[in-house]
């Protein structure tokens, strides 16, 4: 196997077994953190502005080296990208399991999010180049199958867990497996590459970490500090102003790190915005929902992951349905469908009291979790048969990237509105309460004041759930009015064989 592997009339599904199982355990891991937050958040005595990082930290990581993927995929064979990213990936595991302190804990999982983020751009370049574009939806969809197996034991698996051991537990079961898909790789992955001469431009390397990196943790400060704290701005306007000198490094540069060309064909360019706005949307049902049910419903971690299970198995289920719907009849109607589920699902999550029913939150995030089944894979599948063959390591790299900033963004974003609501909502309440004439007969004792206390961060970290979910609400619908001028794509041609062509009509018209 030279650059990429190559299509043939039997694609390799011993190469895509071992990648499979090894992007698995990357989504496994994230899916076992999200239940565990509120428990670690308790443990180490942190607040959500702080215990987001887990996740958007990951995510920053993830968005600031998969740029180099599509350099890496060309330039190293798959058996060297695939071993060095699970060495990564098990190293940081068990630094995590080991941490007895945040920084340690943050640090194991950037170190992890090293390792995890050339594996997805890794596998979505085999699966390009392995199946015909007819087959292509199938294909993806029973790789998302596979894939969306982690999201469906991951909740549930993840609140045993923490009910029966320690949330470090969580890293301690993931360290065996990645050790065994460690060594089915050295053995199984035997394809090599020619030696490619590829240079690396470490500037765009700075300005893209530094962009992704200050507009990240702008948004990440933003709740604890306030939209007004020149930290805020001023990381966010450092952040901005190196992500813009950033793409027009890369639209001058003949081999650029991040190839931003490949947004000049419109179908791939729309698809790339609608999944950043849905992965925005997505994450906050992940996030939020368990910070509802644990913190402020008092469910145990286990609950809260049986809740999330038949969202998860629907969504599993449904991903070859769909790559079947997408071969059939493309991913316009798809799309609207799914997202037009999602904004009213998002609408009704807004509206959550304190005595919403166990039921009819299971419900509500299974029929969330069908709308978005028919959104992700179709949508993308479907930019990307757009692209010439070569673009495929770009096109993935760039999705990927995308969807990992747009996600650690709409996060950051959605706490910061969390929190930020809910300390407005929480002043509210306590003037409320302070206009409330108490009866002399009544003597109000240290307890009574703390409950008083303790229902109204309650009640105002509700509110600030709700206003969260209803910012979602705007989010996929602005994803819902994109994919209304969603067309079936149909591959390109490649710019870089019709030159050549022309060069040769040249040379003979000379020599006559």
């Amino acid at each position: 196997m030279d650059q990429t592997i190559k299509k043939t009339n039997k694609p390799p599904y011993g190469v895509l077994a071992v990648l499979i199982i090894g992007a698995f355990i990357a989504f496994l891991n994230n899916t076992l953190l999200n239940i565990a937050l509120p428990s670690i958040m308790n443990d180490l005595k942190i607040d959500p502005s702080t215990g987001q990082w887990l996740i958007t930290g990951f995510m920053l990581v993830n968005g600031i080296l998969i740029p180099l993927s599509a350099y890496l995929i060309q330039k190293f064979s798959v058996r060297q990208l695939f071993l060095a990213a699970m060495l990564l990936f098990t190293l940081g595991t068990v630094l995590a399991g080991f941490a007895h302190a945040f920084p340690l804990l943050l640090t194991g999982r950037m170190i992890q999010a090293s390792g995890s983020a050339i594996m997805m751009p890794l596998l979505m370049n085999v699966m390009l180049t392995s199946f015909p574009v007819e087959k292509r939806g199938v294909a993806m969809g029973v790789f998302g199958l596979v894939l969306m197996f982690a999201p469906a034991i991951g909740p549930t698996l993840s609140g045993w867990i923490i009910e029966h051991y320690d949330w470090r537990m969580l890293f301690h079961f993931v360290t065996p497996i990645a050790i065994i898909v460690v060594l089915l790789g050295f053995f199984l992955l035997k394809d090599k590459k020619d030696k490619v001469y590829l240079r690396l431009d470490f500037l765009s390397v700075v300005l893209s970490s530094v962009g992704f990196g200050g507009i990240l943790y702008g948004f990440s400060s933003a709740g604890k500090d306030g939209w007004d704290s020149p930290q805020v701005y001023g990381t966010l306007a450092v952040g901005l102003i190196s992500l813009v000198t950033f793409i027009l490094r890369q639209l001058r540069q003949e081999r650029p790190l991040l190839n931003f060309r490949i947004y000049k064909y419109p179908m791939f360019a729309l698809s790339s915005a609608i999944s950043m706005v849905v992965t925005m949307a997505m994450f906050s049902g992940m996030l939020l929902l368990p910070i509802y049910v644990q913190n402020i419903r008092g469910i145990s971690p286990m609950d809260a992951g049986l809740m999330l299970l038949p969202g998860a198995i629907l969504m599993a289920i449904m991903m070859p349905v769909t790559g079947k719907l997408f071969d059939k009849f493309g991913g316009r109607a798809l799309a609207i469908i799914g997202l037009a589920i999602t904004v009213i699902t998002s609408y009704l999550f807004s509206k959550l009291t304190l005595e919403t029913t166990y039921t009819h939150l299971i419900i509500l995030y299974t029929v969330r979790m069908f709308g978005m089944s028919m959104v992700n894979m179709p949508v993308t599948t479907n930019g990307l048969n757009q692209l010439p063959a070569r673009f495929y390591p770009h096109g993935t790299a760039m999705n990927n990237t995308m969807s990992q900033v747009s996600g650690a963004i709409g996060t950051a974003l959605l706490v910061t509105v969390m929190t930020t609501r809910a300390k407005t909502h929480a002043t509210e309440l306590i003037e409320a309460a302070k206009k409330v004439v108490p009866n002399p007969s009544v003597k109000i004792t240290e307890a009574m004041q703390l409950k008083m206390q303790h229902d109204i961060q309650m009640k105002a970290m509700l509110e600030g759930i709700n206003d969260a979910f209803f910012v979602t609400v705007f989010i996929a619908g602005l994803a819902l009015v994109l994919a209304l001028f969603i067309k079936r794509a149909k591959q390109a041609e490649d710019p870089g064989e019709v030159k050549p062509s022309a060069q040769k009509v040249k040379a003979k018209l000379a020599e006559n």
